[in-house]
């Protein structure tokens, strides 16, 4: 096993994003947490609010939201689900991340930390990280601030003999009597006889020292990652510009992709919900709802299409609160890559979805479709708009085709651009005129048919056509027809 630890020493301020600088969260009395100026101007976790004041009089102090931390922490843990399932709570400010299983995954321990430690701090939170083979020994290690990686069990008495006895998080009566004793580090520690140690500390701390070591077991209860998605951000200023709303997307992006990936599943849909406040009063919020073309937990491709959204997307208010909510996920299995590297079906297939959801972003849903086939003469009638989606397990060469019909059903070849009505041409001489005489290359393809709902309102009815190819003076490859009226063009080909 291999335990990636993420403390987070400054939870508690980090939840609380518009609080100006220099400034402190306080819990009875007493300072929690402090930012980089307060902490730059003398003021420290655990002293007293009247002694903080004194060295810094203009400083900002916020009473503690326990439940602000958890919100956070539960937000990280889903983030976190992008590296692994194995993922643990050790609240206030403490993530652990089994790891062992993903290294390959990810290019090695080195790599992984990295990413996670990266990936941490785009979420908004500056942690102290450590890896090693026991989750303990991990936590006193990211406690330490010490983050250089510890791979095999061996290394553990060295790693750790030199930590500070403030790690354990004894009682201040323990701690006095370990600085009686002369113990400033485990290693000081782990030289007195154990015996001696476990009857004036407790059996509890021989047995932590046993679990830091590998020599106890130390199980931990998994996060159970929620059945719905729904998460919350607030924002550090009230933003008026839309565009401005996609760094703070992206983290809830994110975080939806590592709950998706933990549970194998994806969504089609999801929504964004940016809060107002304006005139100093709460507004109606505003929906931003994201649509695929087919399950993904892709946080890239998510992130291309919010991107999008945001470019035509008006805001009523300056926002400061973003939420985002997916409530139906679906099963969505992983993939094998090629071995050796080449373009796949499956690439192919996600090009030809990342392009139908790019469209769908710009243009709008409802001015994005594809066509289906019908088994019907009549040119007009021969095909009907569907969801632009490629279905489960489709086929590049016809990711929009549904209900096709045979190859062998038209006897004739048909344009791919068919006009909603067709257009009257003029005649001359017995031809037909397009920006001149058009030369008729094939044909005629008769084509009788609907006499079943000429009664009908707004129905197309009976029609009869000879159908012709013809090309034009611009070289243009025409689909023209001619009945007892006239001649019509009806399609071009491409």
């Amino acid at each position: 096993m291999l335990w990636l630890v993420l403390y987070l020493p400054r939870l508690a301020r980090e939840v609380f994003p518009s609080l100006c600088a220099p400034s402190a969260i306080v819990s009875h009395e007493r300072i929690v947490a402090v930012d980089e100026a307060a902490a730059s101007a003398g003021v420290t976790s655990g002293l007293r609010l009247a002694e903080a004041w004194a060295l810094l009089p203009g400083l900002v102090v916020q009473q503690r939201a326990v439940e602000r931390e958890q919100a956070a922490l539960h937000r990280l843990a889903c983030w976190a689900g992008s590296f692994t399932s194995e993922v643990s709570l050790a609240p206030p400010q403490t993530l652990l991340l089994e790891v062992a299983g993903s290294l390959r995954l990810f290019g090695g321990a080195e790599m992984l930390f990295r990413r996670v430690v990266a990936g941490c701090r785009e979420q908004g939170f500056v942690p102290q990280a450590a890896l090693a083979p026991t989750p303990l020994a991990a936590q006193w290690l990211a406690w330490a601030g010490d983050d250089r990686l510890c791979l095999e069990i061996g290394e553990l008495g060295a790693r750790l003999a030199g930590l500070p006895v403030e790690v354990l998080a004894l009682s201040a009566e323990k701690q006095a009597c370990l600085s009686r004793i002369g113990a400033r580090t485990l290693g000081d520690l782990l030289h007195l006889p154990r015996a001696g140690l476990v009857r004036r500390l407790g059996v509890e701390l021989g047995n932590d020292l046993a679990r830091a070591f590998g020599m106890l077991p130390d199980p931990k209860s998994r996060f159970v990652f929620p059945e719905h998605f729904v998460e919350r951000l607030e924002l550090p200023l009230p933003v008026d510009s839309a565009a401005a709303l996609a760094f703070a997307g992206r983290r809830l992006i994110m975080a939806l992709a590592g709950w998706l990936a933990a549970r194998g599943r994806g969504v089609s849909r999801c929504v964004f919900e940016f809060e107002h406040v304006g005139d100093g009063r709460r507004q109606p919020a505003t929906l931003l709802a994201l649509a695929f073309s087919g399950a993904t937990r892709d946080g890239e491709r998510m992130l291309r299409i919010f991107s999008e959204r945001l470019q035509g997307l008006v805001l009523a208010a300056p926002v400061t609160v973003i939420g985002l909510r997916a409530d139906a996920s679906e099963k969505l299995p992983g993939h094998s890559a090629n071995l050796f590297g080449e373009r796949s079906e499956r690439t192919a297939n996600e090009s030809v979805t990342t392009l139908i959801e790019r469209l769908q972003a710009r243009l709008g849903e409802e001015s994005v479709h594809a066509l289906s086939a019908v088994a019907e003469h009549r040119p007009e009638k021969a095909s009907q708009r569907i969801a632009a989606a490629l279905p489960a397990g489709g086929k590049v060469h016809s990711p929009l085709s549904a209900n096709p019909v045979s190859a062998g059903s038209f006897p004739g070849p048909r344009p791919l651009w068919l006009l909603s009505k067709p257009r009257s041409l003029r005649e001359q001489s017995g031809l037909p005129q397009c920006g001149g005489p058009l030369r008729l290359l094939a044909g005629p393809e008769r084509i009788e048919s609907g006499w079943w709902d000429e009664a009908e309102p707004d129905a197309l009815g009976d029609v009869r056509r000879d159908y012709f190819i013809a090309i034009s003076m611009r070289e243009e490859w025409l689909w023209i027809f001619r009945n007892r009226v006239g001649w019509f063009l009806h399609g071009l080909f491409s």
